[in-house]
């Protein structure tokens, strides 16, 4: 699978502004997913979460400050994320999509997937790279001047 064009990159290159994200430590979401390996095609079971526009993933749902993730998807590039039991032909599912890439997640019961989808989707819209700031038009500020 090619990298979402970096948007997920490796554990051993996590990005630097992921770093200062405190991860293990009141997450926005977390939970086990199943997620396809990105060379071997097998589904694994992963630990994930979301924080501060972030989505981690660990192999194990102990976490602290030294806890090393094993991936980052940085919610910023995302654009949709949504229901996939349909492509996939497997319950529970639903898929991340960039504009370049889709990943494919499983939960283990339809509300978990309804909850992450929920979560990744307000993620999506706080951390948006689609509007900027000076494409924002504040008309209450323009009023009073």
């Amino acid at each position: 699978m090619v990298l979402l064009n970096k948007v997920m990159l490796s554990y051993c290159s996590v990005p630097p502004i992921a770093l200062g994200v405190q991860f293990w430590n009141n997450p926005e979401r977390s939970g086990w997913l199943l997620k396809q390996g990105e060379y071997i095609k097998t589904w694994r079971r992963r630990w994930f979460v979301l924080k501060e526009g972030h989505i981690f993933w660990f192999k194990e749902n102990y976490l602290s400050r030294n806890s090393k993730p094993r991936g980052v998807i940085l919610v910023r590039n995302c654009l949709t994320v949504k229901g996939a039991e349909d492509v996939l032909n497997k319950q529970f599912a639903f898929e991340l999509s960039t504009s370049k890439e889709t990943m494919y997640f499983i939960a283990d019961t339809d509300k978990e997937k309804e909850d992450w989808i929920n979560s990744i989707g307000r993620s999506i819209v706080r951390h948006s790279n689609s509007v900027t700031d000076e494409e924002i038009l504040d008309y209450d500020s323009r009023r009073s001047s």
